[in-house]
């Protein structure tokens, strides 16, 4: 690295540079501390593991591990029983961190062996960890399909997604959307140019596999093509909903003191007696969601329900729903209110799986140029 001594500068450049030379190295100081903050939950998942495995007293602590951990560790800030799950469930998902861990790392116990992945879609994990914060990552790991999660890390990667923006990304089904399409590459790139007895329970599912074959191809799809896409096949979606459901509307206009509101799709259920109003939600589930569907069952009982009928039920479909939140956002209401999640069933993977090879190869030849720069750069210091 050459300093260059510039007499002809000013205090005005002097101050600017200052500030330039802090926000570089300040960077590199979080990028650093985000890094490590990854490896230190990465070994922690590999110890908890271990210890489940070979713990000479696991058996003592058995499924309550986790929590008891989380309490004799309470002192260290970050550590509570979901910290300590993640960090388990982000060892198993992405062992092939450990290749990145250095041999002159010291840690009590710690042999971690070096992971051979045998799938062939897989990013370097030093690009992992260069790309993606521990936030990143528990986003990713709730993803169970290996496909779908390298096509998340690589899209993430590519557009530097934030991790509210890879969340808005999953939530909005942009892999589904993508395997539907019939010009893939047109679609993300528009992503890049913008940025009896009754009893509900027993008859709710979870999840829903919402599955159309035949579905009409488009060259993309967006978000409302999906949801229209879903509404449009009733016969399908009663098939999977399951026995006793009759189909009564879709988009049920509701008015109040010349106010509208719509309910997407309205049952009637033979063996409950009931009506079943049902919220299809292209995202995942919104506390939010839960006020206009008790409003919807309060208006049906009040207002629609007839002598006889038992009290209407309401089920909110969306593509993930956080347990802890749903808890929450339904404590005290009517107890006939679902959350329940649904996938969609792409036609085929192949061509997503070429999409991501691509990708990856698109990576491998920019390390290859940016490897050539830097051994260059060198050589010219060097000299």
């Amino acid at each position: 690295m050459n300093i260059e001594n510039k007499e002809t500068m000013t205090l005005p450049d002097l101050i600017s540079t200052i500030n330039s030379v802090h926000q570089t190295f300040q960077t590199k100081a979080l990028q650093s501390v985000s890094v490590n903050l990854t490896l230190r939950n990465f070994i922690i998942g590999f110890y908890i593991v271990e210890y489940e495995q070979n713990g000479s007293d696991r058996a003592i602590y058995g499924a309550k591990l986790i929590e008891n951990m989380a309490q004799k560790l309470s002192h260290i800030k970050g550590m509570s029983t979901t910290a300590l799950k993640l960090m388990r469930q982000f060892y198993l998902i992405y062992p092939q961190i450990s290749q990145t861990l250095s041999d002159e790392l010291q840690l009590p116990n710690l042999q971690i062996k070096e992971v051979v992945s045998v799938k062939s879609l897989v990013i370097e994990p030093s690009r992992l960890l260069r790309f993606f914060s521990f936030s990143h990552f528990i986003e990713l790991i709730k993803i169970d399909d290996e496909l779908k999660r390298t096509f998340y890390e690589v899209e993430t990667i590519k557009g530097n997604w934030s991790v509210r923006e890879l969340k808005r990304q999953i939530e909005s089904l942009l892999y589904e959307r993508v395997g539907l399409s019939i010009d893939k590459k047109s679609l993300l790139q528009s992503l890049e140019n913008k940025k009896e007895v009754f009893n509900p329970a027993s008859i709710i599912k979870e999840p829903y596999i919402l599955e159309f074959t035949g579905l009409e191809t488009k060259e993309s799809y967006s978000e409302n093509d999906l949801e229209s896409a879903l509404l449009n096949h009733i016969e399908a979606f009663l098939l999977e909903l399951g026995t006793g459901f009759c189909f009564e509307a879709k988009q049920k206009r509701i008015s109040i003191d010349n106010e509208h509101d719509r309910i997407d799709l309205v049952f009637y259920h033979r063996v409950l007696k009931c009506h079943i109003l049902v919220d299809l939600k292209v995202r995942a589930f919104s506390y939010a969601d839960v006020g206009q569907m008790n409003f919807y069952l309060n208006y049906y009982k009040n207002e629609i329900s007839m002598q006889g009928d038992n009290p209407p039920i309401g089920i909110i479909l969306c593509t993930q729903k956080n347990s802890v939140k749903v808890e929450y956002a339904t404590a005290g209401l009517d107890k006939n209110l679902f959350v329940s999640k649904y996938k969609v069933v792409l036609p085929t993977t192949k061509e997503l799986e070429d999409l991501v090879k691509e990708n990856l190869e698109e990576f491998a030849t920019v390390d290859k140029i940016s490897q050539s720069l830097e051994n260059s750069f060198d050589s010219e210091d060097r000299c």
